[in-house]
Protein backbone atom coordinates (compact mmCIF):
# COMPACT_ATOMS: atom_id res chain seq x y z
CA UNK A 1 0.00 0.00 0.00
CA UNK A 2 2.23 2.90 -1.30
CA UNK A 3 1.78 3.07 -4.71
CA UNK A 4 0.96 6.26 -6.62
CA UNK A 5 -2.78 6.07 -5.62
CA UNK A 6 -2.25 6.19 -2.30
CA UNK A 7 0.37 9.28 -2.40
CA UNK A 8 -2.39 11.01 -4.59
CA UNK A 9 -5.23 10.23 -1.85
CA UNK A 10 -2.70 11.63 0.56
CA UNK A 11 -1.80 14.34 -0.82
CA UNK A 12 -5.14 15.09 -1.62
CA UNK A 13 -6.53 14.67 1.81
CA UNK A 14 -3.66 17.39 2.77
CA UNK A 15 -4.87 19.55 0.38
CA UNK A 16 -8.59 19.39 1.44
CA UNK A 17 -7.87 19.55 4.96
CA UNK A 18 -5.91 22.79 4.21
CA UNK A 19 -9.30 24.23 1.96
CA UNK A 20 -11.77 23.23 4.86
CA UNK A 21 -9.64 24.92 7.69
CA UNK A 22 -8.83 27.68 5.45
CA UNK A 23 -12.43 28.80 6.12
CA UNK A 24 -11.39 31.31 3.11
CA UNK A 25 -15.28 31.14 1.64
CA UNK A 26 -18.09 28.79 1.55
CA UNK A 27 -17.69 27.85 -2.13
CA UNK A 28 -13.65 27.09 -1.30
CA UNK A 29 -14.81 24.57 1.70
CA UNK A 30 -17.50 23.17 0.00
CA UNK A 31 -14.82 22.29 -3.16
CA UNK A 32 -12.47 21.06 -0.07
CA UNK A 33 -15.53 18.52 0.99
CA UNK A 34 -15.65 17.86 -3.03
CA UNK A 35 -12.06 16.44 -2.49
CA UNK A 36 -12.42 14.74 0.64
CA UNK A 37 -14.93 12.74 -0.94
CA UNK A 38 -13.02 12.40 -4.41
CA UNK A 39 -9.94 10.98 -2.04
CA UNK A 40 -12.13 8.93 0.19
CA UNK A 41 -12.75 6.92 -3.02
CA UNK A 42 -9.46 6.24 -3.60
CA UNK A 43 -8.97 4.98 -0.23
CA UNK A 44 -11.92 3.11 -0.63
CA UNK A 45 -10.37 1.42 -3.31
CA UNK A 46 -7.04 1.15 -2.04
CA UNK A 47 -8.42 -0.54 1.64
CA UNK A 48 -10.49 -2.64 -0.95
CA UNK A 49 -7.55 -3.98 -2.70
CA UNK A 50 -5.00 -4.23 -0.11
CA UNK A 51 -4.68 -7.19 2.00
CA UNK A 52 -5.33 -5.74 5.05
CA UNK A 53 -6.84 -3.14 3.96
CA UNK A 54 -11.19 -3.15 5.31
CA UNK A 55 -10.42 -1.07 8.50
CA UNK A 56 -9.53 1.63 5.79
CA UNK A 57 -11.79 1.20 3.32
CA UNK A 58 -14.38 1.15 6.32
CA UNK A 59 -13.40 4.35 7.92
CA UNK A 60 -13.14 6.18 4.18
CA UNK A 61 -16.51 4.64 3.09
CA UNK A 62 -17.86 6.54 6.34
CA UNK A 63 -16.21 9.75 5.74
CA UNK A 64 -17.27 9.63 2.13
CA UNK A 65 -20.85 9.67 3.55
CA UNK A 66 -19.66 12.71 5.56
CA UNK A 67 -18.12 14.46 3.21
CA UNK A 68 -21.01 14.40 0.81
CA UNK A 69 -23.25 15.97 3.97
CA UNK A 70 -20.43 18.64 3.35
CA UNK A 71 -21.10 18.96 -0.36
CA UNK A 72 -24.58 18.96 0.69
CA UNK A 73 -24.50 22.14 3.27
CA UNK A 74 -21.83 24.14 1.10
CA UNK A 75 -22.49 23.57 -2.65
CA UNK A 76 -26.07 22.98 -3.07
CA UNK A 77 -28.48 23.72 -0.66
CA UNK A 78 -30.02 26.87 -1.08
CA UNK A 79 -30.99 27.35 2.55
CA UNK A 80 -27.85 26.39 3.92
CA UNK A 81 -25.91 28.90 0.99
CA UNK A 82 -28.21 31.65 2.57
CA UNK A 83 -27.25 30.59 6.31
CA UNK A 84 -23.48 30.73 5.64
CA UNK A 85 -23.70 34.08 3.67
CA UNK A 86 -25.66 35.74 5.86
CA UNK A 87 -22.90 34.34 8.77
CA UNK A 88 -20.24 35.84 6.61
CA UNK A 89 -21.41 38.62 6.61
CA UNK A 90 -22.27 39.20 10.07
CA UNK A 91 -18.56 37.93 10.43
CA UNK A 92 -16.65 40.44 8.22
CA UNK A 93 -18.45 43.10 10.59
CA UNK A 94 -17.51 41.64 13.77
CA UNK A 95 -13.43 41.85 12.11
CA UNK A 96 -14.09 45.32 11.46
CA UNK A 97 -15.44 46.20 14.54
CA UNK A 98 -12.35 44.92 16.42
CA UNK A 99 -10.09 45.68 14.25
CA UNK A 100 -11.38 49.44 14.84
Amino acid sequence: MNGPLEWIAAIGTILAAAMVAADFSRRITGFGFVLFAIVSCLWVYSGLTAEDGMPLAIQNGVLLLINSFGVWQFLISRKKKAEIEKAEEIAEQAKQEVAA
